[in-house]
């Protein structure tokens, strides 16, 4: 069973969406400093490196990551290769013989070429509201991008999360598809289980196995 981990290691300096919180760690009690164990602490914010966001990101009365349906996370899922010329994903890379009718759907762009670079990208390829309500007509469950945003950087309305958002999409930002060739696989996606009023996002760690050679050995 061959299984991919497609999830962005969680480190200090590691790029964050401009004006998300940066991520620090540090070890309060070591073994170095004679303590019994050693216990580190984490400060990040809900949508820091592979995260889910869900509809109370953008919508106030939205459902929030402890809400998300497991079948929403979990199931078959197509990965769609985008070209590296491509910087805007659009409706014509939403069709029948693109996504084939998937519930899930992970676009690998040249993002996944980013993640080498501590710095933020501004330039990096998103999906445009058009590709997002065709996605919403294909009856996509979770769609998910290489980068820390669906969303093109300039966006001043939010208008592709919102239209995902409001049709109950959850969108799976921060993915590594580098290493992952484009066809049908199945998606275990599983975001932090926050409560207290958290949760219109949360980090997760995500994983692909490969349904094909699973099929192949039956």
């Amino acid at each position: 069973m061959a299984l991919y981990d497609l999830s962005v290691a969680v480190r200090a300096r590691m790029p964050v969406y401009p004006g998300d919180p940066p991520v620090e760690i540090d070890t309060p009690i070591a073994l170095a400093k004679g303590d019994a164990a050693n216990v580190s602490r984490l400060r990040l914010g809900a949508h820091t490196g592979t995260h889910v966001d869900a509809p109370a990101h953008f919508l106030g009365e939205g459902r929030r990551v402890i809400d998300l349906p497991l079948d929403a996370l979990i199931g078959e899922a197509r990965v769609v290769e985008i070209p590296d010329t491509v910087g805007a994903i659009g409706p014509e890379h939403v069709t029948d013989t693109t996504i084939k009718a998937a519930d899930h759907v992970l676009f690998k762009t040249r993002n996944s070429s980013f993640w080498a670079d501590d710095r933020f990208h501004q330039d990096f390829t998103f999906i445009t509201p058009d590709a997002a309500r065709a996605l919403v007509a294909a009856r996509v469950r979770l769609v998910g991008i290489d980068y820390l945003s669906v969303e093109a950087f300039t966006s001043a309305n939010h208008e592709t999360h919102r239209v995902l958002l409001a049709a109950d999409v959850v969108i799976l930002e921060g993915l590594d598809l580098s290493g992952i060739a484009p066809g049908v696989y199945e998606l275990l996606c599983l975001p932090l289980k926050l409560g207290d009023g958290a949760g219109d996002g949360a980090p997760a760690r995500a994983v692909l196995r490969d349904l094909s050679r699973t099929r192949a050995g039956r």
